[in-house]
């Protein structure tokens, strides 16, 4: 039975999705800001996090929040942490894979979670110590049990260029074990198809809070494990992170430590 909590994010994450969706005819027309280098936003991510915000804030008006478009709000233990539209490059070009992430945190540590696709009308959900569920099926991550045959979702670093040589030196070295490796351009519903079992692992670099909030609870929930490249388990401050089963992930650190820079395997 999903958690209060979760049922009202529920409700903000598709309240978001329907104006997505309601723009995505209109997207020659929208008025789009280049936040940082090959950083962008548009007017459909601040429209759709402010109907999140005003929906958490209807239920929860204490609350903090930490949004990506507005960034921090208020303070207190329990933040709601926002990703309006988590796959802005996709959506402006009409490629259709992006998604609606949404986190509460509890003095830094996940609790509930919803990572929603409005394309495809799949809800990925999660309660600490309730488990992961996606359109109220349970999920489990894959049983696989090395890289061997493993599918590999990532992203690379447009923030970060300056780790552009090592992370392509980390591809190649899994790209010797894996099966194959996929950049699908959403972090969120990379981290959400590792809890559905969809891809047996992910890593990254650089991902901001909101990119990875929600979707490592539901990977924990799932029964997997998120760590980051040294292999110091939680929600990296990094933000450099890897995502998958326990011996996926394990796996992933060994293949990818001795390539990262010493930088990247920094709390």
């Amino acid at each position: 039975m999903p958690r209060p909590a979760v049922n009202v994010a529920v409700r903000a994450a598709r309240a978001a999705g329907n104006i997505i969706l309601r723009y995505m005819n209109r997207i020659d027309g929208l008025n789009i800001v280049e936040k940082q280098r090959m950083d962008f936003a548009s007017e459909v991510d601040r429209l759709a996090e402010a109907e999140i915000v005003k929906e958490l804030k209807r239920a929860y008006p204490t609350h903090a929040f930490l949004a990506e478009e507005s960034g921090a709000v208020g303070k207190g233990p329990l933040v709601w942490v926002i990703d309006p539209l988590d796959g802005t490059h996709n959506y402006l070009r009409g490629i259709p894979h992006f998604s609606v992430s949404i986190a509460l945190l509890d003095k830094g540590e996940p609790v509930y979670a919803v990572v929603f696709d409005p394309l495809r009308d799949e809800l990925f959900t999660a309660s600490k110590g309730d488990g992961a569920y996606i359109n109220d099926r349970r999920m489990r991550v894959a049983k696989r049990e090395n890289l061997g045959g493993a599918m590999i979702g990532t992203g690379f670093p447009y923030r970060q260029r300056s780790h552009l040589d090592a992370q392509l030196d980390m591809t190649r070295a899994l790209l010797g074990q894996a099966e194959d490796i996929r950049r699908s351009g959403s972090a969120a519903l990379d981290l959400a198809y590792v809890a559905a079992g969809r891809f047996d692992g992910f890593f990254e670099i650089g991902l901001k809070p909101w990119d990875m909030a929600a979707g490592a609870l539901l990977v924990r929930e799932a029964g997997g494990r998120c760590c980051d490249f040294a292999g110091r388990d939680g929600i990296p401050e990094s933000g450099n992170i890897i995502a998958g089963n326990l011996n996926v992930a394990q796996a992933m650190v060994d293949a990818i430590g001795t390539h990262a820079t010493p930088r990247l395997l920094m709390a």
